[in-house]
This record gives C-alpha cells, structure tokens and sequence, in this order.
C-alpha cells in the first residue's frame, strides 16, 4: 500500500480500466423454413419475450412455429412483430434459422448482415458459399459453436434427441401390422427381454443405449474406441455389453437382434459396418434404425427415406433411415435449441455486436466459417477448394 505523500506516489501508477461494452439493439429476423419437413423453429415464445425484454426486436414470418406448435400470436403476445413477407424478414441485421440457406433466401440477405444457422457443409454447392463471400455476409454455423467445456452443444442436444427417439420409434415398428415382429421392445416377468445392438458409444449411442434399458431391454453396443466405450458402461453402470468392432462379434449379435442402431460418425462418409449378406442372416421382422444416414449410413442396404414414407423392407428386416429425425420431435427440438441460442444471442447483444462478442468469446468464434465477406473455416476452404484464413487473425 503507498503511503500518502510518499516518494512513489508520485511515480506514474498503473490504472485499471474496467472494459465497458456499448449494448446494441439487434434486428433479428426468423423465416419460416421450407426444406421438406423441417418443424423446428429456433426460438420459442419464451425465447423471444425475454430479446425483447432487453430492448431487441423480432420478425417473424407467419406459420414459422406452426410446426412446433408455436402459433403466431403466442410470438405476437411477448412483442415479435409478425409478417407475412419472406423478403421482409431477411432483411433482418441478424437472420437466425434452422435449416442453411438456399440460393433464393441468399439473394434475399442484405449485404453484410448476420446468418445463424446450419452449414452441412457435405450437402452444400460451392456456389452458394460463392454467393455469401459476395454479399461480404457474417455466417455462424450452428453446429460449429461450442461451449465454455469445448463441446458442441447444439449437437450434442440434437444428438441426444436423436438417440433417445430411435428407441421410440424402434418400438413402433416392432408392432407395425405385416412387417414388425409385434414384440414388446422391454422386458416383462418370465419372458426374456428384447435384444438391441447400437453400433457406435457416441452421443446417439449413449442416449440409444439409455432409452432401450430404461424400457428393459438387453443392450450390447460396438465402438473402436475403448475409452468411448468405458465411460458408457460408466455412465450405465456396467448394464451393457460392450465391444470393439469385430465383424464375427458383430454378425453374432445381429443374428440375434431385434433392433439395431447405426449411430457411428466418420470424419467424411460414415464407414460400412454393415454388408448386405448379414442384413440376410437377421431374424424376419428385426427393426434397423441408421441414424448415421445423413452420412451414407452404417450399412451397405441403408436407404434414405422420409418422415412422410420412412420405411423399406430389404431381407424381411425393417430399415428406417430418415436423416433428420429430431425434426419428428419438432416442439422437444425447438426448445432444445432456443436454449442455447438465447444465450449466445443476448451475449451478442451485450457485447454491442459480433465483433466484440466473438472477441472475447472463443466458443462463439469458433462457429464463424465466413466473417464479412472471407472465409475462415479450414474444413470448408478444404472442402470447397477456396482460401481461407484464420478467424483468430481477426480477433488478435
């Protein structure tokens, strides 16, 4: 401590300047998405009253919740402004939606404004990221993002979703008139319990693995990775089988299954575990859930179907392989969603904008693939063919 009128209180001292942010009032618009059924919105009415509360404003275009059971006046009722005019909303400073943007709602963005949403990179044409450096936008990639551990939490809570519904809707199928094995996907006294084999430890795997034991049913799941592997049986204290992937281990174990679930993530095309001959040797009326479809799917008879149409029946055994199943769970994904989404949009809005929001948060930064106009993800320049530089450059 310096004692007053001392020598070194009168040497230049140190100050300490608490860092203040210039709060922004965003504009944030919210289309209704038109990919083939995609339900999910990503704010609820929750979501929205409190960005509203904190002085931002919402457009939404009519219909947009409907799929989530959200009407328009439960987003009218907590202040969003609601509109009927697609070309209105993504005039918006920051557009948040679920699905990527196509070629149409690109040309619609105004120049250098804020786009939230999914990338799918594997699914996407160079054009259309063409288009975006063009417009000098700012695009986040919602699966990109992470959190103050380092994980992805929109995937992980998709994922999640995921996982848990393929035991859902492995049940229905079980029971489904003429192709199901009408078998109760449980366990009950005196009858043996259902057999589900899970390819994969992952998060699908894990919450896959969750649900089918909950309902009594006897789980053995394959993974290469043994440490994946001994943090489920962790996890599910030590009531599941587990195994790295052997194709004799595996054979045996689909031979008696009577639900299987791909659920195993490469780093480009999922690899096939799966070949066509063992497809033939499960029992008659046995359900296969390829969660991992959206990929290429687990197996070589894998086939991509729809909400509306999700089944084949290729060797008497029942393959479903729609690729966006939580959208089936619409409203149970949406709020998933918003949860996260709020954070970091009120976080934006704290910091007085995307600069200074991505400054000082590592996690929101790491889901910008292009920042005004440049590239800056290596894995789509890669992908793509086009330069790229470090997001951190930016932020120095």
């Amino acid at each position: 401590m310096l004692k007053p009128y001392s020598k070194d209180i009168l040497l230049p001292q140190e100050e300490r300047l608490a860092i203040q942010y210039r709060k922004s009032e965003l504009q944030i618009g919210i289309p209704k998405e038109i990919r083939l059924q995609e339900k999910r919105i990503c704010l609820t009415p929750d979501a929205v009253g409190t960005l509203v509360a904190h002085g931002h404003k919402i457009i939404i275009e009519s219909g947009a919740g409907e799929g989530a059971n959200f009407s328009d006046q439960d987003y009218a009722e907590v202040g969003a402004r609601i509109t009927y005019d697609t070309e209105e909303v993504f005039k918006s400073h920051i557009v948040l939606k679920v699905e990527p943007p196509d070629m149409k709602e690109v040309a619609f963005l105004e120049p250098e404004s804020l786009v939230i949403s999914a990338l799918q990179i594997k699914t996407q044409r160079k054009g259309l990221i063409e288009k975006l450096l063009e417009k000098k936008i700012t695009g986040i990639a919602y699966e990109f993002l992470r959190d103050e551990q380092g994980s992805f939490p929109i995937v992980r809570a998709q994922s999640e979703i995921a996982g848990t519904a393929s035991m859902l809707i492995a049940a229905e199928l079980l029971t489904k008139p003429l192709v199901g094995k009408n078998l109760l996907l449980g366990n009950i006294s005196g009858v043996p319990p259902a057999s589900v084999v899970i390819l994969g430890a992952g998060t699908v795997g894990e919450f896959a693995a969750k649900t089918a034991l909950g309902l009594g049913a006897a789980v053995k799941v394959f993974d290469n990775s043994v440490t994946r592997l001994r943090r489920l049986k962790t996890l599910l204290s030590n009531q599941v089988y587990t195994s790295t992937i052997n194709p004799n281990v595996i054979l045996d174990a689909l031979q008696r299954a009577d639900v299987v679930v791909g659920a195993i993530r490469g780093k480009s095309r999922t690899p096939i575990i799966i070949t066509e001959p063992m497809i033939q040797m499960m029992q008659e009326g046995s359900v296969f859930i390829d969660v991992s479809i959206d990929r290429g799917g687990v197996s070589e008879t894998s086939e991509v179907t729809t909400h509306s149409d999700p089944i084949v029946v290729k060797h008497g055994v029942v393959h479903y392989g729609v690729p966006n199943i939580p959208a089936r769970y619409a409203r149970t994904a949406s709020l998933s969603l918003s949860n996260i989404f709020l954070r970091y949009i009120l976080d934006i809005g704290e910091k007085g904008g995307i600069d200074d929001a991505a400054r000082f948060n590592r996690g929101l930064r790491n889901g910008i693939y292009i920042y005004k106009g440049i590239l800056t993800n290596k894995s789509v320049g890669d992908w793509f063919g086009l330069n790229f530089k470090d997001i951190n450059l930016f932020f120095i």
